[in-house]
């Protein structure tokens, strides 16, 4: 690393734990930045200027927030280390069990979304430990630092602060008690407000989007929002792949190189470990090891996955997730003894599923 580099590194590992050194303050509603975004976001969305005021005064600006914003996984770890996080023996197993307590609804939604459960699944396990963790900070913290004490993504945090306050009133969200991430994200599925809007179901037509507690809602959201994104049923996802002429490549990957064609790849001497047609997009990543470069090939599908978050080792993540979970849950079945139930009771035999799908 050239000496710039590391005095550039230095520096800003220093801002950021100064920043975190630093109390927390309320969001001052008269900086004139605060006030036009209230004004115009009160004259565009028809809600009440005064309520906006009040809810963005109790905001806090966390300087914790934007040191975490600093550091984030991707751009910190190397393929190596960062899949034993989210590819695990206890996340493998809780997942598992995950699966099979909320089996019917998976099912249903896998057939609604043509996502399968195991993406679904995985998702959920990488992002929240199959929503157990969905955050601690409140996400009117998080979004208003962002918005107005963050330039580097201040144009986009204050669209998503804008976003959460719809989502507020239109859900009935309690904003200053909804807790998330450190960037916004809620709920099981770690939906970014406008996210929320957009790709949030009713799947169980009770008249709200709840991604906290209610699964249906959770899955159908999910497969929706991978759907939209390009999700192609019964496509291949990721390939293992080798070369016969060494690469140079990025081990920090944060996000997908300009996708290409299979035939292409193999043009530059990429063996791809499966048989996808030659006019699929795909998109070579490395997979680095302890002692070196490995390859992988993404399809549609993985770049349908890099939209929920753009880096290439978490998509390579939820595809592992999903592979080890996929396998778990058939060697669970395979060794189940045969429901004697199913088998011998006429009331078991005659009774009608729940028009959802969930049971009796």
């Amino acid at each position: 690393m050239p000496d710039s580099h590391r005095v550039g590194l230095a520096l800003s590992v220093f801002a950021a734990l100064a920043a975190a050194c630093r109390p927390a303050a309320a969001l001052d509603t008269r900086r004139p930045d605060v006030a036009a975004f209230i004004a115009a976001v009160a004259a565009r969305d028809y809600l009440d200027a005064d309520r906006l005021r009040s809810v963005l005064a109790a905001a806090q600006s966390q300087p914790t927030i934007i040191a975490a914003m600093e550091r984030p996984a991707e751009k910190t770890m190397p393929w190596y280390r960062y899949r034993p996080v989210f590819v695990n023996e206890q996340r493998i197993q809780e997942g598992v069990d995950f699966w099979l307590a909320h089996r019917a609804d998976l099912e249903a939604s896998a057939a609604r979304t043509g996502v399968p459960a195991r993406y679904l699944v995985a998702i959920l396990g990488v992002e929240t430990y199959y929503g157990r963790l969905t955050g601690k900070y409140r996400v009117l913290d998080a979004l208003a630092t962002l918005a107005f004490d963050y330039p580097p993504r201040a144009a986009y945090f204050r669209g998503e602060l804008e976003q959460f306050l719809l989502l507020c009133q239109e859900q009935h969200v309690d904003p200053l008690t909804t807790t998330g991430s450190y960037a916004g994200a809620m709920g099981a599925p770690q939906f970014m407000p406008s996210a929320y809007r957009r790709f949030g179901l009713d799947a169980t037509e009770d008249g709200r989007v709840d991604l906290w507690s209610n699964w249906p809602d959770v899955f159908d959201s999910v497969g929706y929002f991978l759907k939209e994104h390009g999700w192609t049923t019964g496509a291949p996802v990721l390939r293992e792949a080798r070369t016969v002429t060494p690469r140079a490549g990025d081990p920090a990957q944060t996000d997908l190189p300009p996708g290409t064609t299979v035939a292409a790849l193999e043009a530059q001497g990429i063996v791809i470990l499966g048989p996808p047609t030659a006019d699929q997009a795909a998109w070579l990543i490395e997979a680095d090891t302890p002692t070196g470069p490995a390859w992988r090939v993404g399809f549609g599908n993985f770049y349908a996955i890099t939209r929920y978050n753009h880096s290439p080792l978490y998509a390579m993540a939820v595809h592992d997730l999903a592979a080890e979970l996929k396998a778990r849950v058939a060697a669970a079945e395979s060794r189940a003894p045969a429901p004697i139930e199913a088998a011998t009771s006429p009331t078991a035999a005659s009774r009608k599923p729940h028009p959802n799908g969930r049971g009796p």
